[in-house]
């Protein structure tokens, strides 16, 4: 839905809010955001956790890369970098803290974190009463393969990687043996019943959600079942009805996102159910098919969270 003139119009220079972004180098969508929040007067800069550390001493208990021992007033995680335990630990814990810190976060590290881990985000939507496929989650090849057995009764799996994105890595289980060794899914089988339906291909609807609102839809439709924009699927414009934005807020809201892409399926009984919520979704697709400038409309959101946001105290 397009924002007006006036809520895109640059911020006085004075109010100027200092920005970090946060992603992986070469990152295009970051760099659109960057010009988004700069035609707003902001001040964005890039920030690599992997050049940021803890530093009890200082003033704000922290040294970011690009900000030195003060904070920024809000950071955007558009992608967080992989690693060892060890450094991933440090990098959401440096999210964490700027939290802590009074410190706006998009999206701060809880919601980083149920959103990677596939399985807490399927327990949060279930537990909010969401419909979502039936998920099973195992770190026993044994207990996986008798879940397999029962569960093929009702049609088949679809077996995902716990931390994934962009269609990577998916497998349908449709035969006992369909079933990897444990080596190939590190330890852990993410299992959720298959719904999707042939329907002239497939399709399911990918709808960005940003502060409490949905910004943004497109309808995906590839040959094969697996739909994202990065292995084939093709962006289409749509409408999405009342019931499936209700669904996607919901969503977001489940896992306590301020910004997500939130997937959506109808099942041969037409009925609506969720299948991933993203907490740093890409647009470049949604893009092409979308009436509004996704880069805009995200900068004027975080900045107007800014905006709301009571002054931060100055530590002693």
């Amino acid at each position: 839905m397009p924002r007006s003139a006036d809520s895109l119009a640059p911020i006085e220079a004075a109010a100027a809010p200092r920005i970090a972004l946060v992603s992986d180098g070469g990152d295009g969508h970051a760099r659109s955001l960057a010009r988004a929040l700069a035609a707003r007067g902001a001040r964005a800069s890039p920030m690599r956790l992997s050049r940021c550390r803890f530093e009890t001493t200082s003033p704000s208990g922290l040294h970011l890369d690009g900000f030195g021992t003060a904070l920024p007033d809000a950071v955007f995680v558009r992608t967080l970098a992989g690693g060892t335990f060890q450094a991933v630990t440090m990098r959401l814990g440096l999210l964490h803290a700027l939290r802590e810190s009074g410190v706006i976060v998009w999206n701060d590290a809880r919601a980083i974190e149920r959103c990677v881990d596939k399985s807490a985000t399927s327990f949060l939507l279930a537990r909010a009463g969401l419909p979502t496929p039936p998920t099973w989650t195992l770190a026993s090849e044994a207990d996986a393969r008798l879940l397999v057995q029962r569960e093929l009764r009702r049609g088949p799996l679809v077996l995902k990687p716990l931390f994934g994105s962009q269609g990577r890595g998916l497998r349908l289980v449709a035969r006992d043996d369909d079933l990897p060794p444990p080596e190939e899914v590190a330890g852990v089988y993410y299992l959720q019943r298959f719904v999707g339906v042939e329907r002239d291909g497939f399709r399911d609807v990918r709808l960005l959600v940003s502060r409490g609102r949905v910004v943004a839809a497109m309808l995906r439709h590839a040959a094969d079942w697996i739909t994202n924009v990065k292995r084939g699927g093709r962006p289409l414009p749509v409408v999405v009805d009342a019931e499936t934005r209700d669904l996607a807020l919901a969503a977001a809201a489940a896992v306590g996102a301020d910004f997500a892409g939130v997937d959506i399926l109808h099942d041969a009984g037409g009925r609506p159910t969720i299948l991933e919520v993203n907490s740093m979704p890409a647009w470049s697709g949604l893009q092409k098919v979308a009436p509004v400038d996704i880069a805009a409309t995200l900068a004027a959101d975080l900045i107007a969270a800014v905006a709301a946001k009571p002054a931060r105290a100055v530590p002693a």
